[in-house]
C-alpha cells in the first residue's frame, strides 16, 4: 500500500477526508441515521437494528467516533452512543462548503 501523502494537504482537506471516509460505508450511514433519531442508545440497540455482528458494529462505531461524528460514554459494562453535535455541525459545514464551491456551467 502506498503512502497517502496526507501531510501535503491542508488540515481542512484532511478533516473533510476523514468525514468522507466515515460516511463511505452503508453500515456507518445506517448507524448515523439510527443515532440521529435517538437521544442516545447502547451498542446493543444498534446491533439489534443492523444485520451485523456486535464486533462489526463496534468497529464501525470506532470509525465514526474517530471522525468526531459520534461520542460514547461508558455506563458500567456498556457504552452509550449519541451524535456529537459539535462534530456533526463541523462535518455539515465542511461538506456544504465543498458542494457550494461548484458554480455550474459547461463541461468538456
Amino acid at each position: 500500500m502506498g503512502a497517502t501523502k496526507s501531510h501535503e494537504f491542508s488540515v481542512k482537506e484532511n478533516k473533510m477526508a476523514a468525514y468522507a471516509k466515515a460516511l463511505a460505508h452503508p453500515a456507518r450511514v445506517a448507524i448515523l441515521h439510527f443515532l440521529a433519531k435517538q437521544q442516545s442508545c447502547m451498542c446493543a440497540d444498534i446491533v439489534e437494528e443492523l444485520p451485523l455482528s456486535q464486533s462489526t458494529v463496534s468497529q464501525h462505531l470506532k470509525e465514526l467516533k474517530a471522525a468526531g461524528l459520534i461520542k460514547g460514554d461508558i455506563d458500567g459494562a456498556k457504552v452509550c452512543y449519541c451524535i456529537d453535535e459539535k462534530g456533526w455541525k463541523a462535518a455539515q459545514a465542511s461538506l456544504n462548503n465543498l458542494f457550494e464551491t461548484f458554480k455550474g456551467g459547461t463541461c468538456c
